[in-house]
């Protein structure tokens, strides 16, 4: 881990490649290398260097992956320094931002944070950490001893699934890698309501956090309004909903654990779920068969469409499929917020997609409102692909 730069085997970029790390940008393809030396075995750290030889920084490599190499520094500081320092700073960035009534955000977002195919979020006094690449899983140790030392949780547990780890040639790992291994359930606070993750079911790290500030937009909104969230999951939007004063709502997802982890993050937090509509089902099905003139508040928050760049095309369709039923069928006067979480669909296509719709809906649509970008989700000016996140606030006359 203490390592010196200068002890490194060198790695040697073709002639004109070195321009995005010099920009400060993560990535190395395996077309940018002109020289990748034996003894980098996968997983492990090396100096970078342009063609002529000069400096650029650190990474570390893997020949199975399609990004060959990811820039861990742009220094010749120790590593061990490196992930100290990073960590702290991803401590100060949101500290001015939570306080006792937000204790859960994300720690470290990975290149948003300079420190790629890492993430961890923070639940209360628990952390859940997310590895993505063989050369940060090398550098588990150094994180979590660094995590303890400046966090203090009371139990960190691993839960790294993500697909890309298959291309990574990792394995799936999840459970508890330090502490209480007691807490599978933990509650934290977000604006002052109550949610509950349960850490072995929960999809990804155990909660949206990315979607906050849209909740509480969608708060701001729902007074008196019937409100209807669709791919509600465990319902964020839903609950924001009731607490800014929501006439009702309904909740649809097509996973049933989904659905009664709505109710009891309703129950939980004092709400009468009696009071609110739950429904198990394909929200496609529901969105054509459903009669959604009682709404004047609709959330259309999916999945990835488009996990890949091959799926641009269907996803899009679906997109368009989605905000069409919904723009076509609410009341006069109401609002959507329409989301895509699709990295490979950008902004500029997701609102495209978002007008067609609208267009074959025959509706008058305004946009009001665009995502607002949660501080725990530090997007690089550097690396443009820690944006993945859009919403849309629309107004629908």
């Amino acid at each position: 881990m203490t390592l010196k730069n200068r002890q490194m085997p060198k790695v040697i970029l073709k002639a004109g490649k070195e321009k995005a790390i010099r920009d400060r940008h993560h990535w190395i393809f395996s077309g940018a290398i002109h020289h990748l030396p034996k003894e980098v075995i996968d997983g492990a750290i090396a100096s970078v260097y342009s063609f002529d030889h000069l400096f650029l920084g650190q990474a570390y490599f893997n020949r199975q992956s399609d990004i060959i190499g990811r820039m861990i520094a742009f220094t010749e500081e120790e590593i061990e320094f490196v992930i100290q320092k990073r960590l702290q700073a991803a401590l100060l960035l949101r500290a001015p931002f939570f306080d006792q009534q937000t204790t859960g955000y994300r720690l470290v977002n990975g290149e948003g944070d300079e420190l790629p195919g890492l993430i961890v979020d923070r639940y209360s006094d628990v952390l859940v950490l997310q590895i993505s690449t063989l050369g940060m899983e090398q550098l588990k140790p150094l994180v979590i001893k660094e995590l303890i030392a400046l966090v203090h949780p009371r139990a960190i547990y691993e839960k790294s699934n993500a697909s890309v780890r298959k291309k990574e040639g990792l394995a799936n790992l999840q459970g508890f890698i330090y502490g209480d291994s007691s807490c599978d359930t933990v509650d934290f606070l977000e604006a002052g309501l109550t949610y509950r993750i349960h850490l072995q079911e929960s999809q990804k790290t155990g909660f949206f956090l990315d979607h906050r500030e849209m909740r509480k937009k969608v708060k701001e909104l729902a007074k008196n309004r019937t409100v209807l969230n669709a791919f509600c999951y465990t319902g964020g939007f839903t609950l924001s909903a009731i607490a800014g004063g929501a006439k009702s709502t309904t909740s649809v997802d097509i996973s049933k654990e989904a659905v009664q982890m709505v109710q009891e993050h309703v129950t939980l937090n004092g709400f009468n779920a009696g009071q609110q509509r739950y429904e198990c089902a394909d929200l496609f099905k529901f969105l054509r068969t459903e009669e959604l003139t009682g709404y004047d508040l609709i959330i259309l928050d999916p999945p990835a469409f488009a996990k890949k760049r091959a799926d641009i095309l269907s996803a899009c369709r679906g997109y368009k499929d989605l905000n069409r039923l919904a723009l076509q069928k609410i009341a006069p006067r109401s609002f959507v917020v329409t989301c895509s979480c699709s990295h490979y669909v950008d902004d500029d296509l997701f609102q495209k997609v978002v007008f067609q719709a609208a267009l074959e809906a025959k509706r008058r649509v305004k946009v009001v409102g665009r995502h607002l970008q949660a501080p725990d989700h530090p997007v690089s000016l550097y690396h443009r692909e820690t944006h993945y996140l859009k919403s849309l606030l629309l107004y629908v006359e």
